[in-house]
């Protein structure tokens, strides 16, 4: 499957979701990002991690269980697909700056990049994920239409069809819940690709959804493991030296984490003035947030946001500042930031792609911005 395939109609709709840039990273600096992700997965594998998880969702993070083949009870809140491990890459080396355990655009990047080996290995990762044969899958989505990423969705029914599996695009309307199955209209689903950002599936409109996941159906990414790594909340606890060493974490893996994911603290009105002196040197995200929405840089920060900051369930985090790439738009060159994504499955990375912009965050509203292949320089 070639990017050429998706319909030009969808894609001049949205004319800043590829840049023309290539973004050459070096040698170490992807070692230095793969061996982040292998000391953040050790440590999401600890049952100790699982407690703090479940504590700190407050219940909501626990996976149910599901009885497989052999009558053993199964967990499904070890894996997901399209981790997203987000990096910026500085002068101290790269910084995980957050976890998305809903990372959009690694069909999108994987054909830019004209990986053929990444789409295959995508389409055994979703039969993976499912506990029997993949035959159809659902993909769901809030008026998936309308969805910035809409083509990519289109991109997962072709590619799919070529390895004789049926991919459906829905609203979680549309979806039925009957007899420990989801079903659209008289179509059993095997497996639901799960694309909505309420990842607790708590609003009324996702109760379905949410219903048929106790109940054991097979829904990736879903409550659980959003829980166990991209809560924002998390990246406190990553950062924690005293912590790690509680629960046995290696020294080595200790350094390898406080080397490489930036100090991040839960935003407390009891420490609002601590905050606001420090806030020049900050990053302000929603411990539940996505997609940059309420994130804020420090330096930019008025006393009213920073006071809805203060109301809300926000995480402070040490600000690294994103490399930059040099972009000729009309025979002038531009810098454009980069922030520099890992697609992971089962702590193996699949993917490395540039999302290039301007502003405060990442966006597809720039100029020669969007996703950007990534070679090794």
């Amino acid at each position: 499957m070639k990017l050429s395939d998706l319909p030009a109609d969808l894609l001049a709709e949205r004319p800043h979701l590829f840049s023309s840039v290539t973004v050459p990273i070096g040698a170490a600096d992807l070692a230095q990002m793969r061996a982040l992700i292998a000391a953040v997965e050790h440590v999401i594998a600890l049952p100790a991690w699982q407690e703090f998880t479940m504590r700190a969702a407050g219940g909501g993070g626990t996976a149910p269980a599901k009885v497989g083949a052999g009558g053993t009870a199964q967990n499904s809140a070890t894996t997901g697909v399209f981790m997203g491990y987000d990096f910026h890459l500085t002068e101290a080396g790269p910084q995980l700056i957050e976890i998305n355990s809903n990372a959009g655009g690694g069909l999108l990047a994987a054909l830019q990049a004209e990986r053929d080996d990444v789409l295959d290995a995508y389409v055994a990762m979703f039969r993976t994920e499912c506990p029997r044969e993949l035959k159809v899958l659902a993909i769901v989505d809030e008026a998936p239409r309308e969805q910035y990423l809409y083509p990519e969705f289109f991109g997962f029914q072709r590619l799919f069809a070529q390895h004789g599996i049926r991919v459906l695009i829905c609203d979680p309307a549309e979806l039925l819940l009957c007899h420990g199955n989801l079903w659209i209209e008289e179509t059993k689903l095997d497996l639901v690709y799960n694309r909505l950002t309420d990842f607790s599936l708590t609003l009324p409109a996702h109760a379905v959804l949410r219903e048929a996941w106790r109940q054991g159906v097979a829904i990736t990414p879903n409550p659980a493991i959003h829980a166990r790594y991209a809560d924002k909340r998390n990246l406190i606890a990553l950062t924690d030296a005293a912590l790690l060493a509680e629960w046995g974490v290696a020294e080595t893996t200790r350094q390898t984490l406080l080397a490489g994911i930036p100090r991040t603290e839960q935003v407390t009105n009891e420490r609002a003035e601590d905050f606001w002196q420090q806030r020049r040197q900050l990053f302000f995200k929603p411990a539940a947030g996505f997609g940059s929405k309420g994130s804020y840089r420090g330096d930019k920060l008025t006393r009213r946001v920073f006071e809805e900051i203060l109301a809300g369930n926000y995480v402070a985090q040490d600000f690294a500042p994103p490399s930059t790439v040099a972009v000729n738009l009309d025979g002038e060159l531009t810098e454009l930031k980069a922030d520099i994504r890992n697609y992971v499955y089962r702590g193996e990375v699949q993917l490395v792609a540039a999302r290039l912009y301007q502003g405060q965050t990442t966006n597809f509203r720039t100029p020669g911005g969007g996703f950007a292949k990534v070679i090794e320089a």
